[in-house]
């Protein structure tokens, strides 16, 4: 009997587990931030793509989009994005404080986007043919 009882708890507690595993692989919020990440770099290039700008002013265009960045987020992209060789940057005075670092695209980053743009195209047609948007 006491065997039995022991059993039942260890698979109790095997299955509180696995349940709680399976809530956080499960958890909506975290799927929905994962699949912002996934665009935040798209994102940033095409914020880029004709009008440089400083790292505030890419941070609140996203937040605008409701991308839900945080500055922890974006600066570590940003240097990404420009030892790859897609941005340069530039120092510029600034009337209102410190002096501003602002991002471009190189030409190296122009093309790219415009790979981006070419497979988000084709992503967003494909995603809508399978969940039936139009």
């Amino acid at each position: 009997m006491q065997k039995t009882i022991s059993e039942e708890t260890k698979n109790r507690s095997k299955k509180s587990a696995l349940h709680k595993k399976q809530k956080d692989v499960m958890n909506v919020e975290n799927t929905k931030a994962q699949m912002r990440k996934g665009v935040l770099e798209y994102c940033i290039l095409s914020i880029l793509n004709g009008k440089d700008k400083y790292a505030s002013e890419i941070l609140n265009t996203l937040k605008d989009a409701k991308m839900l960045v945080v500055e922890g987020t974006i600066y570590p992209l940003l240097t990404r994005l420009k030892n790859a060789g897609l941005l340069n940057y530039r120092w510029e005075e600034s009337t209102s404080g410190p002096p501003r670092k602002y991002y471009t695209l190189t030409e190296t980053g122009k093309m790219f986007l415009k790979e981006l743009d070419t497979t988000w195209d084709e992503l967003r047609n494909a995603t809508n043919l399978v969940t039936k948007n139009k």
